[in-house]
């Protein structure tokens, strides 16, 4: 195993995760309710009333911040993602992911960061799903197809 130094990016990551845990606290005691993407898209489907504005405010924040992260950050900063698949792939894969979400009665976010910091049992067993699905495939992909 080698580490692409080129893409190596452990403080953005680190920054990252902090964020993330700090706003996933944060949302948890303001609003009494796990930061999970999955359920807050799904709670507008279909979308409750006096539910929907902070469900549709959040979710706008989450596509205008790389927007606004592109127009104010340096240009050597931003790169442009680079994805090694077709198209039919990446939809067969964002199916697969909802299923699972569906089935795992939650994302990886809500799982992963909220559930595990509350010691949720159901949780890890998702989280540890999740993870061992994705190293699975990875080494199927990789190194038997």
């Amino acid at each position: 195993m080698t580490i692409d130094w080129v893409n190596f990016t452990p403080w953005a990551s680190l920054s990252g995760g902090i964020l993330l845990g700090v706003a996933s606290a944060f949302f948890i005691l303001v609003n009494g309710r796990v930061l999970g993407i999955s359920g807050i898209l799904g709670g507008l489907l279909p979308p409750k009333l006096g539910d929907a504005g902070w469900r549709i405010a959040f979710l706008l924040g989450m596509l205008a911040a790389p927007l606004v992260y592109g127009l104010l950050a340096p240009a050597d900063f931003v790169q442009a993602p680079r994805i090694n698949a077709g198209f039919p792939t990446i939809v067969g894969a964002g199916l697969l992911v909802g299923l699972g979400t569906r089935y795992g009665s939650g994302c990886t976010s809500g799982h992963g960061v909220c559930g595990l910091s509350r010691l949720s049992p159901r949780s890890l067993v998702a989280t540890l799903a999740f993870m061992g699905a994705g190293f699975t495939m990875v080494f199927v992909v990789r190194h038997v197809l």
